[in-house]
Order: C-alpha cells, then structure tokens, then sequence
C-alpha cells in the first residue's frame, strides 16, 4: 500500500507559511504596550513627573517611542526616545506650566505596538 504525499506537504506548507509570517511581522510577537502611567505634579516648581511601567527585556529594541503630553485638550509638547532607561519601571520629568483646575492628559506610546493615556487634573487629589 503507498502512501500519499499530499498530507506532508500540506503540512509542509502551513508551517513555511507560519514562520514566513513571524519573521515578517515578529513585533507583534513579543511586544506590549504600556502596563501603568502614573502622573504626579507639583504645582511649586510646575513639574510634571511621569511614571511609566512597560517591561521589556531589551530596552534599546523595545521601548516607549514617544510620550506626548496634553494640556485641556491643546498639545504641549511630544518627546521621542530612543530607547528606555530600565528595562520595567522608569520616570521622566517634564516642566509644564499649569494651573489648578487644568487637565494634564499623557500618552505613552510603545515603539511596537500599544499606548497608555491617563490624566490628571491639577490641584485635585
């Protein structure tokens, strides 16, 4: 009895076809998008402290790409990195002139794929 060779090429195919599409697209494969934003302002000395919570196991590959900072819906600026400076949890400051009542609105966004936004109104606890 012979046994065909249909199945195994089949087969054959649909894997050259998955690893085809991982090599095409392997960001999607292990990248993530910001887990926490967390914004502290100090209305004194009007500085914005941003906390950003986005593991990565290689911070110069993967990393948040911009963080893009809001006041009551006008842009105020958008910075872009390079890279992260830890590979989990790391803080950037930023001088933004607000006053009490204002919203501040921050956006992290990932190289690869994902954002966070989170606000914060001046003042308000």
């Amino acid at each position: 009895m012979k046994r065909s060779a249909r199945p195994l090429i089949f087969t054959w195919k649909a894997v050259l076809i998955l690893l085809t599409l991982c090599c095409l697209y392997p960001r999607t494969s292990f990248a993530t998008s910001p887990q926490d934003v967390k914004l502290e302002y100090d209305a004194s000395t009007q500085m914005l402290t941003v906390t950003i919570t986005h593991p990565s196991a290689f911070p110069n590959f993967h990393y948040i790409k911009y963080v893009a900072i809001r006041k009551d819906g006008a842009d105020v600026m958008k910075n872009t990195y390079e890279n992260q400076p830890d590979q989990a949890t790391f803080t950037y400051t930023y001088k933004v002139p607000a006053a009490e009542g204002e919203t501040l609105e921050v956006t992290a966004t990932c190289n690869m794929y994902g954002y966070k936004t989170v606000n914060l109104t001046v003042g308000k606890k």
